[in-house]
């Protein structure tokens, strides 16, 4: 983050900017999209995640949109949505939803900034992490109500139960 130190010393650091020189320091793909918007693709353990950050200067909020391509079996719709229920239950920092007309399952975040209050990178940083390690972390139950043929709370079982050791 020494990099990010020097960029930092700047006045009227925009958003966008910060969320940019993070994804060179990652060196994540990405595209600057507007000057209030950027693209970049994240690399998990299940997916890439596409994930678009834009800044409203309207409302001061950076809006973080997470999406991963999803085409659940029509009859396992109501299952999968339960499952998003149960999931958004224990996301503190985000929320789960299913674009079924994109078929893209997406993971939402509004970082508010009210007040000319500005985002550190660490703090950005974090916010993207909560992203990929929701998604991943559910991502194996989204699979199991759906093509696995389990029911809601045993797909749950996968993402809450805790890894102890190593295999």
């Amino acid at each position: 983050m020494s990099n990010l130190e020097h960029y930092l010393e700047t006045e009227d650091l925009h958003p966008i900017d910060l969320v940019e020189t993070l994804a060179e320091h990652h060196d994540w793909d990405f595209d600057r999209i507007a000057d209030d918007q950027i693209a970049m693709a994240i690399e998990g353990q299940w997916r890439t995640y596409s994930i678009t950050l834009a800044w409203s200067a309207y409302d001061e909020t950076l809006r973080m949109v997470s999406t991963f391509e999803m085409e659940p079996p029509e009859e396992k719709l109501p299952a999968l949505y339960d499952v998003l229920n149960r999931a958004n239950d224990t996301c503190w920092a985000g929320a789960f939803s299913y674009w079924h007309a994109q078929r893209l399952m997406v993971y939402r975040y509004g970082l508010l900034l009210a007040g000319g209050a500005g985002a550190g990178p660490e703090q950005i940083d974090r916010m993207l992490s909560a992203a990929v390690m929701a998604s991943e972390r559910f991502y194996p139950a989204f699979q199991l109500v759906c093509w696995g043929d389990r029911t809601p709370e045993e797909s749950m079982q996968v993402a809450i139960a805790e890894a102890y050791g190593r295999a």
